[in-house]
């Protein structure tokens, strides 16, 4: 397979993959957008979250994650409380409203990945998932100046 072969399903694979999501996410009436979500997520699924590893964990700046995170603080889907173990930050919970969104957000990912996937194979879709992990781990290691 080409380079541009490669790349171009990618591509194509994760616009069609959020566009979905987003269908989904809009059924639904949640209102949110992609980053939000995302953000959301990581809080919900790490009780440590503050607004520096959100950033890290979504390689995005900190300033774009604080505006996301004021956005979710006044939908009452998450809420802040001070870090006792740094005076500097806060760490960031979800709300019950914001767990309820999660979960029907979590549907909605559910639903997505059936109709992504729904022609593949439980082995297809183990060799996918190892592929995957194996790129990610790649660049990784690029990144980390391990060429």
């Amino acid at each position: 397979m080409s380079e541009s072969t490669l790349s171009d399903n990618l591509h194509r694979l994760m616009h069609g993959y959020r566009g979905r999501l987003r269908e989904e996410v809009s059924r639904r009436d949640l209102g949110l957008p992609i980053t939000h979500i995302r953000a959301l997520k990581g809080i919900c699924r790490n009780p440590e979250s503050t607004a520096q590893s959100i950033a890290q964990r979504m390689q995005r700046d900190k300033a774009q994650i604080t505006r996301v995170l004021k956005e979710l603080i006044a939908e009452k889907l998450i809420e802040k409380r001070p870090n006792p173990n740094d005076g500097r930050s806060y760490l960031l919970f979800p709300t019950e409203q914001g767990k309820a969104v999660l979960a029907e957000l979590m549907t909605a990912e559910q639903e997505t990945a059936k109709a992504m996937t729904r022609s593949l194979s439980t082995r297809e879709l183990s060799q996918f998932a190892d592929l995957t992990a194996r790129m990610v781990a790649n660049l990784s290691k690029e990144s980390e100046g391990g060429r």
